[in-house]
C-alpha cells in the first residue's frame, strides 16, 4: 500500500484542511505509486507560517554555531541515507541513479558547507572618521521565508535554500514541486531527527496556484526564494515588489557549448552528450545549443549522432540505463511540440524527434535523444527553453560570429567553450554574457561552494550556492559605537 504523506507543520504531520490528496507516480512506470500527498491551500499555509513565526525568536537567538551543528548532524544523516534518498528521487523524478546520487551528494556538500559557514557569518569592520568611535557591519536574520522549489533537482535545490536560510537564523515554509514531493519529505524528517526545533522548517504540499500564491501574499513572510520558469518568476517579482519583500529568483536558461576548430573533438563530444542528454535535458543549465566553427561542423555533428543513437533510455533504477524519462506527459508533449516547431522552421532533424513506445516504454514518458542540424539563431528552437533532450546545432564561420550567436538569447545562465587556444578561451570568458562560464567542460557541473545564477532573464541578480546565498537570507546592520564621552558630529566640519 502506498504511503500517505502529510504536511509537516510545527514538527507534526498535518493533513490538508481540504482533505484532498494527489498521487505521486514514477514517470518511468506509471504503475509505481510512490505515495499520496495533501492538496493544501491558503489555510494550511497560514498555519505553517504561524508556526514558523512563533519559532523564529528562539531560533534566531541561538548562536549561529549551534544552528550550524544541527546542519552538520543533518548532513551526516543524509550521508547515511544517501542511497535510499537517491532511489526515491529516481522513482519520483525519473533521472538515473548515477544522477540522483549526485543530486543527493550536492545536498550533502551544501550541508557541510553550511555547517562551516555558521562559524564565519562575517560582517565588516571599518575605521570611523572620528576619534574614539568604532564602526562595523553585522549580518542579521530576517524572519519567515517562503521557499518554492522545482522538480528537476528534488534534493540539491531545496538544500541550496534550506541550509543557508536556517543557518542565517531564519525560519521557513517550503513548497516542494508537486511532481517531486517525497524527497523533501525525507529531508524534513532528517532535519527533525537531527534536532531541528519544531516550527523552524515547515513543509506544505500542493499547487503553485494555491500554496505558492498564499506564500507570496502572506504578510508574515519576509522573502521568497524561487527556482523555476521566467513567467512565474516575473509574477513573483511583481507581487513581492509591491510589498517590498526580498525576492531571489533563479530562472531559465538557453545554454550553449561553443566548439572552435582547434578543440579536442572527443572531449567536446563527451561534454555535449552529458550536457544535452544528462537529466534528459531537464536542467536549467542543460546544453540546448551547440555552436560549432564551420571547419569541424560536419565531423562533430556526425560524431554526436553516432554516439547519441546508442544511448540507452529506460527506467533510471536500471544501473545500465544512460537516460531516463521526461518527468510527465505534459513535459513530453511540450518537447514534442518544439520538435514540430523545429521541423516547420526548416531545421534538419538528424536524430530522434519522437516518443519511445512499445513494451515498458508505454508505461512512462520516454523520448528519443534528438538532434537538429542546420539550425539558425533566429529559430525558436535556438531561442526558447525546451527542457528536454533536444540539441540544436548551429554553424558559425569564426570566433566572433560564435560569440554573437551565443549571446543572442534572452537568457544568460551557463556557457561553455572548447578550444586549445588560451587567448581565445580568456577572450570568451570576457565576452560571454552568462553567470557561469566553463572552459573545456560542459555547461553543467556547478559546485556548491561557488555562486550559481545568471544574467538577463535568468534571474534578478541574486546567486544561490557558496557564500552569496548567505547574503540573500540575511540583512545588514551597521553599528556605530562612540566612546568619546561627548557629542561628535559625523560629516560636519569640526575645524
Amino acid at each position: 500500500m502506498a504511503k500517505e504523506y502529510q504536511n509537516f507543520i510545527n514538527g507534526k504531520p498535518v493533513p490538508a484542511r481540504s482533505g484532498k490528496r494527489y498521487e505521486n507516480r514514477n514517470p518511468a512506470d506509471r504503475d509505481d505509486l510512490i505515495g499520496t500527498f495533501p492538496s493544501s491551500g491558503a489555510e494550511d499555509v497560514a498555519d505553517a507560517v504561524a508556526a514558523a513565526k512563533a519559532a523564529y525568536p528562539e531560533w534566531r537567538s541561538l548562536p549561529s554555531q549551534a544552528r550550524g551543528d544541527i546542519m552538520r548532524r543533518t548532513t551526516e544523516m543524509l550521508v547515511e541515507h544517501k542511497e535510499e534518498i537517491a532511489r526515491t528521487m529516481t522513482r519520483e523524478m525519473g533521472k538515473i541513479l548515477k544522477e540522483t546520487r549526485g543530486d543527493t551528494q550536492e545536498g550533502i556538500d551544501t550541508g557541510f558547507y553550511a555547517a562551516g559557514e555558521s562559524r564565519r557569518l562575517w560582517g565588516t569592520v571599518a575605521p570611523s572618521e572620528l576619534r574614539n568611535k568604532m564602526t562595523y557591519v553585522t549580518r542579521q536574520p530576517m524572519g519567515v521565508w517562503g521557499l518554492i522549489c522545482p522538480w528537476n533537482f528534488p534534493m540539491a535545490i531545496p538544500s541550496w535554500k534550506i541550509f543557508p536560510c536556517l543557518t542565517c537564523g531564519n525560519t521557513a515554509v517550503i513548497k516542494p514541486a508537486t511532481l517531486t514531493p517525497a524527497t523533501v519529505a525525507e529531508f524534513a524528517r532528517i532535519l527533525q531527527a537531527a534536532g531541528l526545533p519544531d516550527g523552524v522548517l515547515n513543509v506544505v504540499y500542493g499547487s503553485g496556484a494555491k500554496v505558492g500564491e498564499a506564500l507570496l501574499n502572506c504578510p508574515d513572510v519576509c522573502g521568497i526564494s524561487f527556482t523555476g520558469s521566467c513567467e512565474v518568476g516575473r509574477h513573483i517579482a511583481e507581487v513581492t515588489g509591491k510589498e517590498l519583500k526580498r525576492c531571489s529568483l533563479e530562472l531559465g536558461g538557453k545554454n550553449a557549448q561553443f566548439v572552435l576548430s582547434d578543440a579536442d573533438l572527443d572531449l567536446a563530444l563527451e561534454g555535449v552528450l552529458w550536457g544535452a542528454f544528462g537529466t534528459t535535458g531537464q536542467r536549467c543549465t542543460a546544453t540546448s545549443r551547440l555552436i560549432v566553427e564551420a571547419g569541424v561542423y560536419d565531423k562533430l555533428l556526425e560524431m554526436i549522432v553516432e554516439r547519441a543513437r546508442k544511448l540507452k533510455v529506460g527506467n533510471g533504477l536500471d544501473e545500465t540505463v544512460e537516460m531516463g524519462p521526461l518527468v510527465s506527459d505534459t513535459q513530453r508533449n511540450t518537447v514534442n511540440g518544439y520538435v514540430e516547431i523545429g521541423k516547420k522552421e526548416g531545421a534538419r532533424l538528424v536524430l530522434g524527434g519522437e516518443a519511445l513506445t512499445g513494451g515498458a516504454y508505454d508505461k512512462g514518458f520516454f523520448y528519443k535523444p534528438t538532434v537538429f542540424g542546420d539550425v539558425t539563431p533566429d529559430m525558436r528552437i535556438a531561442k526558447e527553453e525546451i527542457f528536454g533532450p533536444v540539441l540544436s546545432v548551429i554553424k558559425v564561420k569564426d570566433f566572433e560570429e560564435g560569440i554573437r550567436v551565443l549571446n543572442s538569447t534572452r537568457y544568460g545562465l551557463s556557457s561553455a567553450i572548447y578550444t586549445k587556444n588560451v587567448d581565445r578561451a580568456m577572450k570568451a570568458v570576457e565576452l560571454i554574457e552568462s553567470g557561469i562560464v566553463y572552459v573545456n567542460a560542459p555547461t553543467i557541473g556547478a559546485e556548491c561552494h561557488m555562486p550559481f545564477g545568471g544574467v538577463k532573464d535568468t534571474g534578478n541578480g541574486h546567486r544561490e550556492g557558496g557564500w552569496t546565498a548567505y547574503e540573500i537570507f540575511s540583512e545588514l546592520k551597521t553599528v556605530y559605537i562612540d566612546y568619546s564621552g561627548g557629542l561628535q558630529r559625523a560629516q560636519i566640519d569640526n575645524a
